[in-house]
């Protein structure tokens, strides 16, 4: 017997795999106290913005934020401050001059800032990377803890396009300086309503 083959006897005789439970999924993840404010925090650190107001204040609220936006695309049907209705368009190009688009999303996860979007609604997923501002609406309620309470939520069975998006886009490989809307979106805000 070479010693190659006396090693890998060695190994094979002593390689012995025992049943081992796996352990429970029941209490994983994190859990915060007030989801909103952790979420907030999150948000922020990556250049983003959230609030928490009243459904009925949407659209005066939007009209604060952005009082010199020309052309608005919403797909929130509680908000009124739309012009411009990007599911018409047959190209996507078309879509290049939109100034802010207020948009649904499905929900948020307080420990990294993120938020699921896939709206059926939506006729074009650019949408969401081509306005030159972005506000992202969604209830309350819909604000979970964690990225394993997230992908519980999500049905990879239902075809179509979904993402997860987290704040403004940016970049920190142009001299090591971060640069907030290099491409996409410049702002973002999160509007979190309550009924």
């Amino acid at each position: 017997m070479t010693s190659k083959e006396l090693i890998l006897k060695n190994i094979k005789d002593n390689n012995i795999v025992k049943e081992v439970k796996l352990p429970s999924y029941e209490n994983f993840g994190l859990k915060f106290e007030d989801k909103f404010q952790t979420f907030s925090t999150m948000i922020e650190s990556v250049g983003g913005k959230a609030l928490l107001i009243d459904k009925n204040d949407l659209d005066k609220t939007i009209k604060e934020l952005y009082p010199d936006e020309k052309q608005i695309a919403s797909n929130v049907e509680f908000c009124s401050v739309g012009n411009f209705d990007a599911n018409s368009c047959e190209d996507v190009h078309e879509l290049g001059d939109i100034d802010l688009a207020v948009v649904k999303g499905n929900f948020a996860v307080a420990e990294n800032g993120a938020i699921w979007m896939k709206n059926k609604d939506n006729r074009h997923r650019a949408l969401y990377f081509i306005a030159q501002n972005i506000i992202i609406v969604i209830d309350e309620k819909d604000i979970l803890n964690n990225m394993h309470e997230a992908y519980e939520k999500i049905s990879f069975d239902e075809k179509g396009y979904g993402v997860f998006i987290s704040g403004p886009s940016k970049t920190a490989d142009i001299e090591q300086s971060l640069v907030i809307g290099a491409h996409g979106p410049k702002s973002g805000y999160v509007i979190f309503t309550k009924s």
